[in-house]
């Protein structure tokens, strides 16, 4: 692995007995001696942290939200004071280039990339937008659960009045820290942008909290799975468009046909007709029967035998909060919660129920 990037936290990682491996160009925790399973239910009892330092972080002058929201099919130019909103590039053909956060901090706006996307979101930026700067020497912890609150006010005692996609600045020991109160998990919980210097001790600190856990790569799929969260370059990719990808919630009215900045982002006249019209497909959750998970690239078909397949699983596995196994695929939009349909694992076809998500409820702090 002597090719691949480490975070700041590499060595704190180390000493937590995780196992790390190759993942978006790093090496990154996939579990500690905890487990998977246990590391899953620890966060959604209590408090888990994560490295998520491998992600990109770009500040953009805030003279350039019209660049920006030429990119986006989301009202940035709507977007509060200190609050942060999902958002996702598209391409001329409708696909999905890569799902972002952006905040609105006053003077600027704080960009959060995924790390396999980073240096090509960087790339597209830096092709239609003045004034890109990547953040380099900064980490990324992401908080997540219930007790995170009460976990992280103890160092940083501002935060309890935060809600879901606040973003703010707050002191630690001399440190600025960039903290929103977002997270990938379905809990409530944080993400906090460290600058390395005091990175490694902030996370113990953290870690020193009665109620948090270090948390690997492994649960962190297996709880975004169970909030219905999508991965890139899984569940959505530049073959996907929003509409079909069941992220409609987040293309604001001011965007749409009729509002007041409709349209002039990539892909608009795919996107506008699918949310006037409705895709032909979309991404929908699945409950298999019985106990054996339908991972990512199981077939699904309409019948027990017979006929061409309707849509394959994008992303799958066993849900330790549930309890059971669940997936998500691309099926034909005239499916209805509570269909049946059957996946095809190692040549036998199993019954999965067509049901709404998330599979478990998500508990944000609204």
């Amino acid at each position: 692995m002597a090719d691949l990037m480490r975070t700041g936290l590499y060595d704190l990682h180390l000493e937590l007995g995780a196992k790390m491996v190759p993942f978006a160009g790093y090496e990154m925790p996939v579990q500690y001696p905890l487990g998977v399973l246990k590391e899953h239910l620890h966060t959604r009892a209590a408090a888990g942290l994560f490295d998520v330092s491998h992600m990109g972080q770009v500040i953009l002058p805030i003279a350039a939200v019209a660049a920006l929201e030429a990119l986006v099919p989301v009202d940035i130019a709507g977007l509060g004071l200190n609050r942060q909103r999902y958002a996702m590039f598209t391409n001329d053909a409708g696909g999905i280039l890569d799902d972002l956060m952006v905040a609105n901090r006053g003077d600027h706006l704080f960009v959060v990339v995924n790390a396999a996307c980073k240096e090509a979101d960087l790339a597209h930026l830096r092709a239609h937008v003045a004034g890109v700067t990547e953040v380099t020497d900064r980490a990324l912890l992401a908080l997540q659960g219930p007790a995170a609150e009460a976990a992280l006010a103890r160092l940083v005692p501002g935060v309890a009045v935060m809600r879901f996609m606040d973003v703010g600045s707050f002191g630690w020991q001399g440190a600025d820290l960039w903290i929103s109160r977002s997270g990938y998990t379905g809990e409530d919980g944080f993400e906090i942008s460290v600058p390395d210097a005091v990175a490694v001790d902030f996370a113990r600190a953290l870690l020193d909290q009665p109620e948090v856990a270090p948390i690997g790569l492994g649960a962190r799929d297996s709880l975004r799975l169970e909030a219905g969260l999508c991965l890139y370059g899984h569940d959505i990719d530049t073959t996907t468009t929003p509409v079909e990808a069941g992220l409609a919630w987040a293309l604001q009215k001011a965007r749409r046909a009729g509002g007041a900045r409709a349209g002039g982002f990539p892909g608009a006249d795919r996107i506008l007709r699918e949310l006037a019209e409705g895709p032909a497909r979309l991404r929908m959750g699945l409950r298999p029967e019985g106990r054996a998970p339908m991972r990512e690239g199981v077939e699904i078909f309409a019948g027990a035998e017979g006929g061409a397949p309707i849509g394959r699983v994008t992303s799958g596995g066993f849900g330790p909060s549930i309890e059971a196994p669940m997936a998500m695929a691309y099926l034909p939009a005239d499916l209805t919660p509570g269909a049946t349909v059957y996946g095809e694992v190692r040549g036998k076809r199993l019954p999965a129920t067509i049901v709404a998500m998330p599979f478990q409820p998500t508990t944000y702090k609204r």
